[in-house]
């Protein structure tokens, strides 16, 4: 008799034990069910942006492409070789060209094309200061607008507040660059012909201006490399190498 009353005793404290397990079991699933339906506080987004950390977001991004855009501008070949950013033979001046080559003055094109490039590269290497200066003094007001544009909008926003300040500033590096590397020793000979068998024909003289042609097109081609760069920031949280361009540009990932 007594061990028949332990045996029911014994099936009453396993019964009750084991409903309490179940219990907690279903609460703590229903809890997480709760979780992940709402999520918990510290998983919301904390510290919204103000516009003024947004510009200085958008400066440093700026600076940054200008920085490594100049580095890669100004190394050999780095317009030469950049089909990106490749300085031509003057378009206005096409006639030139194909004269030259049919005088069997190839290999004074090509010199040409390719001293036209050296004298950007070489001008390159003094514009991330007159750049970045520049950024630094951009006015900008709407940073939140700009940063919810398109991918390029910091550059386009930059070229054009900044774009004929920058020519002024920069032609006359490009200058000493045109004299560094003689480009004019490669182009007078060319135009000269050219000119020369023109004036029999009562045909226009070509007068292009290397240092307004080159100037331009280095200009163009910094901003090309200016927009990979903040495109590859915007994209890519690794490039993204300060608190605040995480911060900012962070605020646009999915």
């Amino acid at each position: 008799m007594i061990k028949n009353k332990l045996l029911f005793i014994y099936t009453l404290i396993f019964f009750f034990f084991s409903n309490s397990i179940n219990s907690q079991i279903n609460i703590n699933k229903i809890s997480k069910q709760v979780k992940t339906q709402f999520p918990s506080e510290n998983k919301v987004k904390t510290n919204p942006l103000n516009n003024d950390e947004v510009i200085k977001g958008l400066k440093e991004a700026l600076s940054i492409g200008v920085t490594k855009g100049t580095e890669k501008a100004s190394a050999i070949g780095g317009f030469l070789k950049n089909d990106l950013i490749r300085i031509p033979f003057p378009p206005e001046a096409k006639n030139v060209r194909d004269k030259a080559m049919q005088w069997g003055l190839d290999r004074k094109v090509e010199k040409f094309e390719q001293t036209l490039n050296e004298a950007a590269e070489e001008a390159c290497k003094t514009a991330s200061p007159i750049f970045i200066d520049a950024i630094k003094n951009m006015n900008v007001t709407d940073g939140i607008k700009i940063l919810k544009g398109n991918d390029n909008a910091a550059t386009i926003f930059l070229e054009n507040q900044t774009g004929s300040k920058l020519y002024s500033l920069f032609i006359p590096e490009v200058k000493k660059a045109i004299d560094k590397v003689q480009l004019t020793t490669y182009w007078t000979p060319l135009v000269n012909k050219y000119n020369q068998t023109t004036k029999l024909s009562g045909k226009e003289k070509i007068e292009t201006d290397l240092n307004k042609y080159v100037t331009e097109r280095a200009i163009s081609g910094l901003f090309k490399l200016v927009e990979i760069q903040e495109k590859e920031i915007r994209k890519n949280p690794i490039s993204r190498t300060s608190d605040i361009l995480k911060k900012v540009f962070s605020s646009l990932d999915p």
